[in-house]
C-alpha cells in the first residue's frame, strides 16, 4: 500500500516587529489583499501625473531663463517656444495612449523596447529611465525649495536641508503603500490645479474684461543681455530653450510604466488618465506663459549680472510667485496659498518616481538585470527596497548639486527622449508585425492609425533628443549619458552573473554522489552548557566519526578544560590543537582540511555552539570568531557548517514562540501530530547573525 502524501501547510510565525516601524509604515498587509491597493482614475491621476502637472512649476521658468541670455526683447519668442512644447506634448500623450492598450502589463517603454527592438534596446532604455526617475526627484524637489524660498527666507537659507528632509518623508510616505500616498497626494495634486488654474483666470478676467493693466513685479527692470545673439547663434538660443521647455514632459511615461496598479479596465483607465493629464498640463503651461507676457513679466538667469541698477538686495521670485503677487497682491494671503501648494505639488511630484523606479526595478529584477531583492515587496506590498534605493541616490544628487534647479535641470530630459524615441520606434514595429497577420478592414485601419501616430511621436521626440544632446552635453547632459551608460554596463554584468550561476547549479541526468562517510567536528572552548548541547546534537546525527576539537592559546585553560572533560567522562574525544601564535582561525581550518586530504569523498560536518543575545549592544561585548571562522568554512569544499544556538535570558522578548497580536486569530490548522519525546534537545541554526561569547575551538 503506497502511503498518501498530505501536504501540510505551516504558519509562520514572524518575530514582532519594532513600535516605530509599526507607526511609521503601518500594520503589514497580507500577499492577498494586493487587490486592495489598486487605484481608481482619480486617485491615479495625483500618484502618476504629479510630476508632469508640477512641470508648469519650472518649464515656464526655465523657458523664460534661457531667454533672458538674449535680453528682454527675447521674451517675445515665449508663447512660440511654449507652443511648440505644447505640439510635443500633445504628440507625446497621443503616442502612450497607444502603448498603454498594446501593452498593459506595466513594463511600459521597457516592455516595448526589448519585445519588439530587442534585449539591448530594451536595456538602453531601462537605463535611461532609472537614471531620469533619480533626476526627477532631485529636481521637482530641489524646485519645491526654490518656490518656498521665495516667500520663506529660511527656506532659502536652508534648501539642501529642506530638500533633503522632503526626500526622507516622502520615501516613508511611499513605504506604507501605494493606496495610502495617492489618497495623501490627491489632495494637494488637485488643489494645485485649482489654485494655478483660479490664479490664471483670475488674471486673464482683470486684464481682458476689468481692462486693467497688471504688471509684474519685475516688468520695470531693465535687462542686461550677456550676448548680442542673431543669426545662428539665435536660432541655437531657441533651441536650447525649446529643449528646456521640454521640461514639461517628464513624467508622461509613467502612466505606461504603472498600468498594473490601475483598477479593471486597466488599459482603458490608463488612457483615460493620459488624457486628462495632457490636458490639463497643456492649459496650466499655455495659462502662465501668456499670463507672464501680459504681465510683462521678467525672469533671469543671473540677477547681479544682468539686471541693471536694480533695487538693492532685490531677489529674484519664481514665475508663479510673481505671478501670484501680481494678481493676487503682495500681502495677500492667497499669494502664500499659491506658493505654497506650488512648493508642495513640486515636493509630491517625486511620487511619480516613487511609483515608477520600484515597478521598474522589480521587472528588471525579474529579467534579472537587477539584484533580486528589488522584485521583492514589503510589508505594505509595495517594492520597499526600491524605493529606499530611489531615495539615497535622489539625496546624493541634491548634496552634490546643492539642491540648485538649473544646475539639475541640465542633467534632466535627456534619459525621458531616449526612452520616449526607442519607445515609438518599437511601437511602430509592433504595428508591422501585427497587420502582416491581420485581415479584418476595421482592425487594419486602427492599426494603421496607431502606427501614424507612433512614427509622428517617434519623429517628433527623436528630433527634440537631438535639440537637448547639442544644446546642452557641455552644460551637464554628458554627466546623465556617463550615468545611463555605466548602469547599461552594471546590468549587463548582472544578467551575466545570473545566467552563469543558472548554468552552473541546472542539474544533470547524472544522479548526485553520495558522501561515503560523514566527519562531525564539534569546536569548544569551554565545557559549558552551549558545548554540551553542540555535542549531543552532533551525536544526535550519528556521523561515521564525532570528535569535539579546541585551540590550545592558553596552557592552564586547555589543561583546566581536558580535566573537566575526563572528569564528566563525556564520550566524544577531545583534540587538541597547538597554536604557538595564539590563532584560532588557521589551525582549525588546517584541521578541518586535513580531514578532507584522507577522505576526499567523505564530508566533514562541523558544529559550532554560540551564543545569541537579544540586545544590540551585547553584540560589542561578545567576540564575533563565530562569525569569522564561519565565513571562512563556507569556501571549504565538501564542508557543512552547523550553528548550534544557544539563548540568553535577554533573547526571551524576541522569542519566535511567542504569539504577536496579528495572530490572535488563533494559530492556522494543521495535521494533528503526537508529541515525540525522543528528539534530540538542541535545535540547530543556519543563522549567522549570533554573536559568540568566546572564541569556538579556543580562548580569548
Amino acid at each position: 500500500m503506497v502511503p498518501r502524501r498530505v501536504a501540510v501547510r505551516l504558519a509562520v510565525v514572524a518575530r514582532p516587529t519594532s513600535l516605530l516601524k509599526r507607526l511609521l509604515l503601518g500594520r503589514p498587509f497580507r500577499s492577498d489583499r494586493l487587490q486592495h491597493t489598486l487605484l481608481p482614475k482619480r486617485i491615479a491621476l495625483p500618484v502618476f501625473a504629479s510630476d508632469a502637472l508640477s512641470s508648469v512649476a519650472y518649464a515656464p521658468d526655465e523657458i523664460l531663463l534661457t531667454l533672458s541670455i538674449a535680453g528682454a526683447s527675447a521674451f517675445l519668442f515665449s508663447p512660440w517656444i511654449a507652443l511648440a512644447v505644447v505640439v510635443v506634448m500633445l504628440t507625446v500623450v497621443a503616442s502612450y495612449r497607444q502603448n498603454v492598450h498594446a501593452y498593459p502589463s506595466g513594463g511600459g517603454d521597457y516592455e516595448v523596447a526589448t519585445v519588439n527592438l530587442g534585449p539591448r534596446a530594451g536595456l538602453a532604455v531601462a537605463s535611461a529611465l532609472l537614471v531620469d526617475y533619480v533626476l526627477t526627484v532631485a529636481v521637482s524637489v530641489s524646485s519645491g525649495v526654490a518656490n518656498l524660498g521665495s516667500v520663506v527666507p529660511f527656506v532659502a537659507t536652508h534648501k539642501v536641508l529642506i530638500a533633503v528632509s522632503a526626500v526622507v518623508l516622502l520615501t516613508a510616505i511611499n513605504l506604507r503603500g501605494l493606496r495610502e500616498s495617492g489618497t495623501a497626494f490627491a489632495i494637494p495634486t488637485y488643489g494645485f490645479v485649482i489654485v494655478i488654474g483660479g490664479m490664471l483666470l483670475t488674471g486673464l478676467v482683470r486684464v481682458f474684461v476689468l481692462g486693467q493693466d497688471l504688471r509684474a513685479p519685475s516688468a520695470g527692470l531693465e535687462i542686461h543681455a550677456e550676448h548680442s545673439v542673431t543669426g545662428f547663434a539665435l536660432v541655437f538660443l531657441l533651441l536650447r530653450t525649446f529643449s528646456s521647455g521640454c521640461a514639461a514632459l517628464t513624467g508622461v511615461e509613467a502612466i505606461s510604466n504603472g498600468v498594473p496598479a490601475f483598477k479593471s479596465p486597466k488599459s482603458k483607465n490608463a488612457a483615460t488618465t493620459l488624457l486628462l493629464l495632457g490636458g490639463i498640463s497643456v492649459a496650466m503651461l499655455v495659462g502662465i506663459v501668456w499670463l507672464a507676457r501680459l504681465t510683462h513679466l521678467q525672469f533671469v538667469e543671473d540677477p547681479r549680472t544682468q539686471i541693471v541698477d536694480g533695487p538693492a538686495g532685490y531677489v529674484q521670485k519664481t514665475v508663479t510667485a510673481q505671478l501670484g503677487e501680481t494678481v493676487f497682491g503682495s500681502g495677500s494671503v492667497l499669494l502664500y496659498v499659491v506658493a505654497g501648494m506650488t512648493a508642495l505639488i513640486l515636493f509630491l511630484a517625486a511620487n511619480t518616481a516613487f511609483n515608477g523606479f520600484p515597478v521598474l526595478g522589480s521587472i528588471l529584477a525579474q529579467d534579472r538585470y537587477l539584484p533580486r531583492q528589488l522584485h521583492t515587496r514589503g510589508d505594505r506590498l509595495a517594492f520597499s527596497n526600491g524605493i529606499v534605493f530611489l531615495a539615497v541616490f535622489a539625496v546624493v544628487l541634491i548634496v552634490g548639486f546643492q539642491a540648485e534647479v538649473t544646475r539639475l535641470i541640465q542633467l534632466y530630459i535627456v534619459g525621458v527622449f531616449v526612452s520616449f524615441t526607442l519607445s515609438q520606434a518599437g511601437m511602430i514595429r509592433h504595428w508591422n508585425r501585427h497587420l502582416r497577420n491581420e485581415r479584418d478592414p476595421e482592425a487594419r485601419r486602427r492599426m494603421v492609425r496607431s502606427r501614424a501616430i507612433n512614427a509622428f511621436g517617434m519623429a517628433m521626440t527623436g528630433v527634440v533628443l537631438i535639440i537637448v544632446l547639442v544644446t546642452k552635453f557641455l552644460l551637464g547632459a554628458w554627466i546623465a549619458i556617463v550615468a545611463m551608460a555605466v548602469m547599461y554596463v552594471i546590468m549587463l554584468g548582472i544578467r551575466r552573473h545570473y545566467d552563469r550561476i543558472a548554468a552552473e547549479l541546472e542539474p544533470t541526468e547524472q544522479r548526485g554522489v553520495l558522501p561515503a562517510r560523514n566527519h562531525a567536528i564539534v569546536l569548544v572552548s569551554k565545557l559549558h552548557k552551549p558545548t554540551l548541547r553542540a555535542v549531543a546534537y552532533a551525536r544526535a546525527t550519528r556521523p561515521d566519526t564525532l570528535t569535539a576539537v579546541t585551540v590550545n592559546v592558553d596552557e592552564k585553560d586547555t589543561r583546566d578544560l581536558q580535566a573537566d572533560w575526563e572528569r564528566r567522562e563525556l564520550p566524544v574525544p577531545l583534540t587538541v590543537i597547538d597554536s604557538p601564535y595564539r590563532e584560532i582561525t588557521r589551525p582549525i581550518l588546517n584541521f578541518v582540511a586535513s580531514v578532507r586530504r584522507e577522505s576526499p569523498r567523505d564530508v566533514v560536518t562541523v558544529f559550532i555552539p554560540e551564543y545569541v543575545v537579544g540586545r544590540w549592544w551585547e553584540n560589542l561585548l561578545h567576540n564575533q570568531s563565530a562569525l569569522r571562522l564561519k565565513g571562512r568554512l563556507l569556501f571549504e569544499p565538501g564542508v557543512m557548517v552547523t550553528s548550534v544556538p544557544w539563548q540568553l535570558a535577554s533573547t526571551a522578548s524576541k522569542n519566535l514562540d511567542r504569539l504577536d497580536a496579528t495572530l490572535s486569530r488563533g494559530p492556522a490548522r494543521g495535521p494533528r501530530v503526537a508529541p515525540q519525546s525522543t528528539l534530540p534537545p538542541p535545535v540547530a541554526s543556519a543563522s549567522a547573525a549570533s554573536a559568540s561569547d568566546d572564541e569556538p575551538g579556543g580562548r580569548s
